[in-house]
């Protein structure tokens, strides 16, 4: 089908609607994020196209997707279930659309986010990876999907049970479990810093961690870290991918169930 949008009226094909002036509120912050990232990507000597944007547009409505992918945007960070899938269904005309879910996952919900996904963020256990595994070579062997699951490893730098991640010493086991799987393709590493550590100390600690594994795992070679207020701290450290939510989206349009 046909992939079609009307700007004066923010609506689209599939009756979606957007409210009055929020595409070019997106418009003006995609592209002073774009820049930013380009800012941090030069002061580090890097270059920009080495650093991926994934806008975060949880608990933004499927108007604000349709109007990011207007403007040239084709992947999307999503972290609950219920409100992805519904989602997913309500852009399915999308063909380009990617989805990556970078919530903490339940293991009864891994079935259904294999059927969707192109990546997990937030892989930090055997049984969440064997759970996936399961997931995904359901979807591959009905068709769902056509290609393994991408997978980043959450790494734990404070060990806090509460904000997930796999630790240091657990974390090779883990790699050598989801590269071995025919269903699930080990990408990289993710992590998000600790509420009470600089920036800069959290992200060398974990190029430390990457450069480790993928001295061993030479294609896992992602590492997604960085957000809105740190980003630039995560590419003088490495990242290969920030994950934007606030800078991009403006506050939560609505609160988390």
């Amino acid at each position: 089908m046909t992939e079609s949008f009307t700007a004066a009226t923010g609506s689209d094909a599939t009756g979606i609607t957007s409210a009055p002036g929020r595409a070019a509120e997106l418009e003006s912050s995609l592209s002073a994020l774009i820049e930013r990232i380009a800012a941090a990507c030069r002061a580090a000597g890097r270059d920009p196209g080495e650093v991926r944007l994934l806008p975060v547009t949880k608990f933004f409505p499927a108007s604000d997707i349709e109007i990011l992918y207007r403007l040239g945007r084709r992947e999307f960070g999503e972290s609950r279930e219920q409100e992805a899938a519904g989602k997913v269904a309500q852009l399915g005309r999308l063909s380009q659309i990617r989805w990556e879910f970078i919530g903490r996952l339940q293991r009864n919900k891994a079935k259904s986010v294999a059927r969707w996904a192109d990546t997990v963020y937030s892989v930090d256990s055997d049984r969440l990876a064997a759970a996936l595994d399961a997931g995904a070579r359901a979807a591959l062997d009905d068709g769902i999907r056509t290609t393994p699951l991408r997978v980043l490893l959450q790494v734990s730098l404070d060990a806090d049970p509460e904000r997930g991640g796999v630790r240091d010493a657990a974390l090779h086991a883990l790699a050598d479990r989801v590269a071995g799987s025919e269903s699930l393709q080990l990408a990289g590493l993710m992590a998000i810093p600790p509420l009470d550590v600089e920036p800069d100390a959290a992200f060398e600690q974990l190029a430390r961690i990457h450069a480790a594994l993928t001295s061993v795992h030479p294609e896992a070679n992602e590492l997604s870290a960085g957000m809105s207020g740190d980003l630039e701290s995560a590419v003088r450290h490495g990242s290969t991918c920030v994950r934007v939510g606030t800078a991009l989206m403006g506050a939560r349009p609505i609160t988390s169930a």
